[in-house]
């Protein structure tokens, strides 16, 4: 039977991917260093805090995520690192060791401003 090669950028995207499906989270940017910033400018997909480790048939998942204020930063870490294994066992056939999750960022949803009424009335 012929060998089939997994590309890690396949990997990442499943993971990606998974995550994005989990209500509210999201892959935080990765951090960049000094230079970096003009160097992507250019409309490429912007870095990732995620990153596959592949050791022949077993792979480890590092990813950073901002999650939405008010979840539960625990329950929320758990259903990543379960979807995400399942996700790449189901697809690829290759055995998860680890999905290590690191919060990074909570998200704050905008506050909008309620319009003002001004009072009408008179004293009497």
């Amino acid at each position: 039977m012929p060998e089939v090669e997994i590309s890690k950028s396949v990997l990442v995207d499943i993971a990606a991917t998974t995550i994005g499906g989990i209500q509210g989270t999201e892959v935080a940017p990765a951090p960049m260093n000094m230079g970096e910033v003009l160097r992507n400018q250019s409309g490429a997909r912007k870095p990732r805090a995620l990153r596959v480790t592949r050791d022949g048939n077993s792979v480890s998942v590092d990813v950073g995520l901002n999650v939405d204020f008010g979840q539960n930063l625990v329950a929320l870490s758990r259903q990543v690192q379960r979807a995400v294994s399942e996700n790449i066992e189901l697809m690829t056939g290759l055995r998860v060791s680890a999905v290590n999750v690191t919060v990074q960022g909570v998200c704050v949803p905008a506050v909008t401003a309620a319009p003002r009424t001004q009072a009408t009335g008179s004293a009497s």
